[in-house]
């Protein structure tokens, strides 16, 4: 599955309103449906996004791939990956608490988001430093 840029970023523009379109409707108590399905653009255009990294993390396992230069982009993918999990959890948890399911403390429901917001300072960190070899 191969997307130019344009694609991708429609497609992010697309379920970003429309999940902004939800939530505000549901803020404003005019619309009366639950929050895991205020989310679903969300975890839509999540699905989709995983579907690609899954295709592409695949094409690392067919024979003819030259495994020099695929490491340290498959530890981004494999980061990618962690990265969407993090964020499901956080979205999950957040819609249980809002919709009063189990009694979640507020700091426990954001320890996924700190830890995806941590990896990804690390992830920065190391794009922009990296490694020197003299």
């Amino acid at each position: 599955i191969s997307m130019s840029l344009a694609q991708r970023v429609l497609l992010t523009w697309v379920f970003t309103l429309l999940f902004l379109i939800i939530l505000v409707l549901k803020l404003d108590e005019k619309i009366r449906c639950s929050w895991f399905l205020v989310f679903l653009p969300v975890w839509v255009f999540d699905a989709i996004l995983l579907l690609m990294l899954a295709v592409k993390m695949a094409g690392y396992c067919k024979a003819g791939h030259d495994p020099r230069d695929g490491a340290q982009d498959l530890r981004r993918r494999t980061w990618y990956v962690m990265a969407m999990l993090l964020k499901l959890a956080f979205c999950l948890t957040l819609c249980a608490r809002l919709e009063q399911l189990a009694e979640i403390k507020l700091s426990l429901v954001c320890i996924p988001l700190w830890a995806l917001l941590l990896g990804a300072l690390a992830e920065l960190g190391y794009n922009i430093f990296p490694d020197r070899q003299n």
